[in-house]
């Protein structure tokens, strides 16, 4: 098995990326947002590093993951924990991750959690459950209860059942879990997986390995459902360059590549969680690709559209300046037609922004994070009835962790989100 371990010990391998990176000189206009707000800073304990999104049940509560913190003392710097940010603002740890007797460390850092109607909450983790595979374990499929205790559901790492689940999961009207392992599988690619509500666990699809095919290989991004029941993700390799793809698992289960990354101007490596509308077009982002004068010819990433019939049109490529780079993150849409994302580097301090992209095209930039009490490496937006974005920055704020310990914000805008998200 490819040794390929998405979080060392310490700090996100994105964090890392991105601090040896010099931010582009170029420096377009952009409008600061005033209405930033902080709701929470985490301080380790309760949670460091929280790079995911954020999903909210009827009552107004957010729940989250952190890659690492928590109370365990079976990793270095805290094993990650699953954590609640209730409505009057107090936040409360759900679970401390131990990675111990077939615990997972290390929660998958993409994406959200998964949350279902009586309330249990079901994600991934990259590492952890059998700890005689892959070193630090393979990762393992969790729920936890409305009383907070945890029931693994599959660990990963015996056979092709895949291995480092970075992720996430989703879930459909059956109560069936879908999700994919960023290696592992028949040709150590990378899976796709489901695991019933009986808690049957089978693979779909089994990935090519890197430059061996033109399926895709290595997901690392998200699921996302379409109003038919078809499911889409990405892939951040593979495909007819090598560059990603965009791949569809329709509802007899057959997965297809619905669209390959041409490389260069037409964006790079997918990452971020799809946005799928009603007429079937597809929004997303890739990490790097676009503007060969940035990071040294590989683009610093591009906001795309694919549409239904597959042809794909790039909406906006980043400078790496101050209006922003690498979007890692997937993008939420207004009902204007107005895309709202992030982006780990750029803005004014090189640590990151929010932005919105008019349907004309325009980027605004409408925070650019200081790595300082603000946060900093924003993760995936969540929009609420009212229009306003919550998110997590996975850095900056309380300087007890290395880089600070991560934030939760709020930027009010107060315009109607769209109902085809």
């Amino acid at each position: 098995m490819r040794s390929k371990k998405p979080f060392p010990a310490g700090k996100p391998i994105f964090v890392i990326f991105i601090t040896l990176l010099l931010v582009s000189s170029i420096v377009p206009t952009h409008a600061q947002a005033q209405k930033f707000k902080v709701l929470h800073t985490f301080h380790g304990k309760d949670g460091a590093y929280p790079t995911g999104g954020l999903i909210r049940d009827s009552d107004g509560n957010f729940y989250g993951i952190t890659n690492e913190g928590g109370t365990s003392k079976g990793c270095p710097h805290g094993c990650g924990t699953a954590f609640e940010f209730a409505s009057s603002g107090k936040e409360t740890v759900l679970y401390s991750f131990t990675g111990k007797n077939g615990d997972g460390e290390y929660p998958a850092s993409w994406v959200s959690p998964v949350r279902d109607a009586a309330g249990n909450v079901y994600g991934t983790t990259s590492s952890g459950g059998d700890l005689t595979e892959c070193g630090d374990g393979c990762g393992v499929v969790f729920e936890l209860n409305k009383e907070d205790k945890e029931t693994i559901l599959h660990i990963f790492g015996k056979g092709t059942d895949g291995a480092e689940p970075t992720s996430g999961l989703i879930r459909d009207a059956h109560g069936n879990l879908y999700g994919t392992t960023e290696i592992g599988g028949a040709n150590n690619g990378g899976t796709l997986f489901r695991i019933t509500k009986g808690g049957a666990y089978s693979i779909l699809h089994s990935f090519d390995f890197p430059g061996m095919g033109t399926d895709g290989a290595d997901p690392v991004g998200p699921m996302t459902q379409d109003l038919s029941g078809n499911l889409y993700g990405t892939t951040v390799a593979g495909g007819e360059n090598d560059c990603g793809t965009i791949f569809k698992l329709d509802t007899h289960k057959k997965e297809t590549v619905f669209f390959s990354f041409p490389c260069g101007p037409g964006g790079d490596g997918p990452y971020g969680q799809l946005l799928v509308d009603s007429a079937g077009n597809i929004y997303g982002t890739t990490k790097v690709g676009g503007n060969s004068g940035c990071f040294d010819g590989g683009g610093c990433g591009v906001v795309f559209k694919v549409d239904s019939s597959g042809t794909e049109s790039v909406l906006y490529t980043f400078s790496g300046g101050s209006d922003g780079g690498y979007p890692f993150a997937g993008l939420v849409k207004d009902a204007a037609g107005d895309l709202y994302g992030t982006t780990i580097n750029g803005g004014d301090a090189g640590v990151g922004v929010v932005f919105e992209l008019e349907a004309s095209g325009n980027e605004t930039v409408l925070h650019s994070f200081t790595g300082g009490s603000d946060g900093s490496f924003p993760g995936d937006l969540f929009m609420n009835s009212t229009g306003n974005l919550y998110g997590l920055a996975s850095g900056g704020g309380n300087a007890k962790c290395q880089d600070g310990c991560g934030t939760l914000f709020r930027i009010i805008l107060g315009i109607k989100p769209s109902s085809s998200q």
